[in-house]
C-alpha cells in the first residue's frame, strides 16, 4: 500500500507488518480501485495482491446477487461512518465464502480517500450453527424431522391447500408393534438399530414431497401433500405397510417389526395442524387395537371409540394410582377327589359404590399402555406375603399360588431381580409360587423365552404356560420348556362334551401332558358334563364357575382350611349332601 509521500517510512513498514500478520482480510479501496490487500485476502479469497491490484473489488468477490448489497455497505459508510455484514463472497474458483464484513472510510491526512474493508472467514461457525440448527429440528437417533420440524411443514401444507383448489394434505400416524418386547428382549442397542432401520424403510418408501418424522419413542408420522382423497392416502399407507414386511437384521439378530397406521386426511374440522394429527393416533390406535400390522381412517364413529378407550385408561390409571385394586384367588381343584390344589391371583377392583368388579377387561389395556409392568409387581409382592401368611396359618397344608404374567412383563429385563427381591421381602418359599407365562409370550422369540424360563428355574419356582392352544406355539416349543404345568385355554375346556377334531385335540393334550410328566390344568369349566368329561380323559386339575368363583383372600383361606370344593365329583353324581 502506497502511503502519502510526507509518511514516516518506518510508521508505513509497521502498519503493512501489521496488516499483513492478522488473520482478518483486508483491503484498501480508493476510487473503487483496490490499492492493498493483505495475505490473508489472498489465503481466504485466492486473489494475489499482484492479481487484484487497481483492479474493482466489486468485480473479484461480489457474488451477482449481492451486487445491492455491496453498494448499499459503501453507503452506509459515507452516510454513518460504518457498516457491517454478514454475508457472503465469492472466491477465485467461483465457490461462496461465508464472511463477515466490517467497513470503515479511510482517512488520510484528515480527509476521506476511500475504504477500509475487513473480511473474517466465519465458515466454521455457519457450519456449526447450521449443525445446531438441524439438531435443535430432527431426530438423534434416526435423522428424521422431529416433532417441531414436522409440524412446520405441517403447517406450510395446511396453507398451501387453501391456495391450492383441490389440493389436500394428510397424516399418517405410524407405531411400532411389540416394539417393547423386541427392545426388552434384545437389548436397547437392538431396539434403536431397528428404530434406524425403520426410518430408511419409510425415506424409501415415500414420494419426495412427503415428509417422514419421528415423534419419540417407536411413533412416526408421516405429511402426505399435494393428495386429492383418502384413496391417495391408502396407497401411501400400504406402500409403507408393504415396506414393514421384509425381515429386518438388527444386531445379528433377525426379526420382524409390523406397524399400526393410523390414516387421517385435512377437512374443515382440522382448524389447526394438531388437530389432525390427534385424529390420525385416534385410527392407529382402532389398527392397533385390531391386532396391528393394518392401517385404519379416521371416521367420527373412530373418534368416540377412542374417546371411550381413553376414559377406560384415566380409570385404569386410577385405580392403580389410589390403590383400588385387590388380589383375590381363584380355586384350582384335583377333579378326582375334589381336594383343593391351590389358587390363582386374580385382580379385582373396588368400585366407590362398594361393588367389586374384575379387572380383565381392562388388563390388554394396561398391557398395552405399560401399565401393566407396576401392576404386576404390586400383584406379586401382595401374593408373596399372602403365601407366607398362609404358610404360618396353615402350615399343613402345601397350596401353590400362581401368579400371571403378562408377555411385557415376562419380557422385561429386571423380572428375575424384581423376583428375588419380592421373595426376599415376603420370606414365601419360592417352591410353592407358580408363575404363569401366557402362549403369546413364547411365539415372538422361541429362544429368548426358554433363556428366561430356565433364570426363573434358578429362582426354584414352579412354570407354567398359560392359556395353551389360544395361539401357534408349536409342541416342539412346549417340549423343550422346563415347565411344570400347562393350563388349556378355556376354549378348549369347552369342547369336552363336543365331538369330532377339537375333543380330539382336547384329549391328545391331555395325554400329552401326561406324558411329559406335566400338570394339565382345565380352565373355565363350566357344567357337570364338562367335568365328566375331563375326568374320563384323565385331566388331573381344573378351575372355573362350576368348581369355584374367585375368592377374597379371607374366605380362601376359609376354603383352605376345608381342604376341597363344596362336592368332590363322585358325591355331585351320587347326589349326596355336601361334606
Amino acid at each position: 500500500m502506497k502511503l502519502p509521500d510526507n509518511s514516516d517510512s518506518a510508521q508505513q513498514l509497521l502498519v503493512e507488518d501489521v496488516l499483513a500478520s492478522i488473520p482478518e482480510a483486508v483491503a484498501v479501496v480508493r476510487n473503487y480501485r483496490v490499492l492493498y490487500v493483505n495475505a490473508a485476502f489472498t489465503r481466504i479469497f485466492g486473489y494475489s495482491a499482484e492479481e487484484i491490484q487497481a483492479g474493482n473489488l466489486h468485480d473479484f468477490i461480489v457474488p451477482p446477487a449481492h451486487q445491492e448489497e455491496y453498494a448499499r455497505m459503501n453507503k452506509d459508510v459515507d452516510r454513518f461512518g460504518y457498516a457491517s455484514l454478514d454475508t457472503v463472497r465469492k472466491n477465485k474458483d467461483g465457490g461462496l465464502v461465508d464472511v463477515a464484513i466490517e467497513a470503515g472510510p479511510l482517512v488520510v491526512n484528515g480527509s476521506r480517500d476511500g475504504y477500509v474493508i475487513s473480511y473474517r472467514d466465519i465458515g466454521e461457525r455457519k457450519r456449526f450453527e447450521a449443525r445446531l440448527q438441524h439438531d435443535a429440528l430432527h431426530d438423534a437417533l434416526t435423522g428424521l424431522p422431529n416433532r417441531a420440524l414436522f409440524l412446520d411443514r405441517l403447517s406450510q401444507a395446511f396453507t398451501q391447500r387453501s391456495r391450492r383448489l383441490g389440493q389436500n394434505c394428510g397424516v399418517l400416524f405410524l407405531d411400532l408393534d411389540r416394539f417393547k418386547e423386541i427392545n426388552d428382549t434384545l437389548g436397547h442397542a437392538a431396539g434403536d438399530a431397528l428404530l434406524i432401520a425403520v426410518a430408511e424403510r419409510l425415506r424409501g418408501a415415500l414420494r419426495p414431497q412427503d415428509t417422514a418424522a419421528r415423534l419419540g419413542g417407536d411413533e412416526f408420522a408421516i405429511l402426505v401433500e399435494n393428495i386429492q382423497s383418502v384413496a391417495g392416502m391408502e396407497i401411501v399407507a400400504t406402500r409403507v405397510l408393504e415396506a414393514m414386511e421384509r425381515e429386518f437384521e438388527v444386531c445379528g439378530h433377525t426379526t420382524h417389526a409390523s406397524a399400526s397406521i393410523g390414516v387421517a386426511i385435512a377437512g374443515p374440522d382440522h382448524a389447526v395442524p394438531e388437530l389432525l394429527i390427534r385424529d390420525a393416533d385416534f385410527a392407529m390406535y382402532r389398527a392397533k387395537q385390531d391386532g396391528g400390522g393394518r392401517f385404519d381412517i379416521f371416521d367420527k364413529q373412530l373418534e368416540l371409540h377412542v374417546a371411550s378407550l381413553q376414559e377406560r385408561e384415566r380409570e385404569l390409571r386410577q385405580v392403580l394410582e389410589k390403590r383400588l385394586f385387590e388380589v383375590w384367588y381363584q380355586p384350582i381343584f384335583r377333579l378326582q377327589d375334589g381336594k383343593l390344589e391351590g389358587f390363582e391371583s386374580v385382580l379385582y377392583w373396588r368400585r366407590a359404590d362398594g361393588s367389586v368388579t374384575s379387572l380383565s377387561d381392562l388388563l390388554p389395556l394396561a398391557e398395552e399402555t405399560g401399565l401393566s409392568i407396576g401392576l404386576g409387581l404390586e400383584t406379586m409382592e401382595a401374593v408373596t406375603k399372602q403365601l407366607r401368611s398362609w404358610t404360618e396359618a396353615l402350615p399343613s397344608i402345601g397350596l401353590t399360588l400362581a401368579i400371571n404374567l403378562t408377555p411385557r412383563q415376562f419380557h422385561h429385563p429386571d423380572l428375575i431381580a424384581h423376583i428375588k427381591r419380592t421373595l426376599a421381602a415376603s420370606g414365601a418359599d419360592p417352591a410353592r409360587l407358580l408363575f404363569e407365562v401366557e402362549e403369546s409370550a413364547l411365539s415372538e422369540n422361541p429362544g429368548a423365552a426358554l433363556a428366561i424360563f430356565e433364570r426363573l428355574l434358578e429362582c426354584n419356582l414352579r412354570l407354567a404356560v398359560d392359556n395353551f392352544g389360544s395361539g401357534l406355539a408349536p409342541l416342539n416349543q412346549l417340549v423343550r420348556l422346563p415347565i411344570d404345568v400347562l393350563k388349556l385355554d378355556p376354549r378348549l375346556t369347552q369342547s369336552a362334551t363336543h365331538t369330532g377334531r377339537q375333543v380330539a385335540v382336547l384329549e391328545s393334550l391331555i395325554q400329552l401332558g401326561l406324558k411329559l410328566g406335566v400338570q394339565v390344568v382345565a380352565q373355565g369349566i363350566e357344567s357337570p358334563e364338562q367335568l365328566d368329561a375331563l375326568i374320563s380323559m384323565g385331566c388331573e386339575l381344573g378351575q372355573g364357575p362350576l368348581l369355584s368363583p374367585a375368592l377374597p383372600a379371607s374366605q380362601a383361606q376359609q376354603l383352605a382350611e376345608l381342604g376341597c370344593w363344596k362336592l368332590s365329583p363322585q358325591q355331585e353324581r351320587q347326589g349326596r349332601s355336601s361334606v
